[in-house]
């Protein structure tokens, strides 16, 4: 398994190119915006795309579906509880004067305890609300694409519209489960590894608590 990082746009968020090495093809996670960039990836790694995978719907992670999929019509999947804030994406970046294309309707739905097959590799979904209703991380192989629930040292908002601090804090009790040696890739951010913010990450530690509105 190899994780490419594309550090994206204004948000400065991480697109990810999950390749399985063995069947090369590949997910692409999160295109949040330059698809130039993104598409110039692909093709330069040589895999075949086989999937988009959207761990939540915000702009900044949403914000080059289109024309990424009008390159590749690979299946794009979405938990249906971010349906709501996906069809509002073109909404959010209006507020936020950025460029945009309306990301295409998603192919398939996300949902708790599912089973994604990359190739050779097998990713489970864990559905974690509280940054977004209907987010989600994917993990296998070692490797977990947390998006925006987990930073290295930090975690996701829950000032935003539908987000939910309680629900974050339930959801950062799941991931923190996770095998300690598991590589968290983050949707900002550098990596870092489930023992690593056990141990450093205050708010997974115990030493600092999420705000409840």
């Amino acid at each position: 398994m190899r994780v490419e990082t594309l550090t994206l746009g204004p948000f400065q968020e991480n697109c990810y190119l999950v390749i399985d090495e063995e069947s090369n093809v590949a997910a692409i996670v999160d295109p949040g915006s330059e698809p130039e960039r993104i598409i110039d990836a692909i093709e330069r790694s040589g895999a075949k795309p086989d999937a988009i995978w959207l761990t939540h719907a915000h702009v900044d992670h949403v914000g080059a579906v289109a024309p990424v999929k009008e390159r590749w019509n690979v299946p794009v999947y979405l938990h249906p509880k971010d349906r709501r804030l996906y069809e509002a994406t073109g909404r959010q970046a209006q507020l936020y004067g950025i460029d945009f294309s309306e990301p295409p309707p998603p192919d398939r739905e996300f949902a708790d305890g599912q089973t994604l097959t990359l190739g050779k590799t097998s990713f489970s979904v864990m559905h974690v609300p509280g940054h977004a209703p209907g987010h989600v991380i994917l993990h296998g192989d070692g490797i977990a694409l947390v998006g925006d629930c987990l930073f290295a040292g930090s975690i996701g908002r829950t000032d935003l519209p539908y987000s939910n601090p309680a629900q974050l804090a339930e959801s950062l009790e799941r991931i923190a489960a996770l095998p300690p040696d598991t590589v968290v890739y983050p949707g900002h951010g550098v990596s870092t590894t489930i023992k690593e913010e056990r141990e450093s990450n205050p708010f997974l530690n115990g030493t600092a608590r999420i705000l409840q509105s």
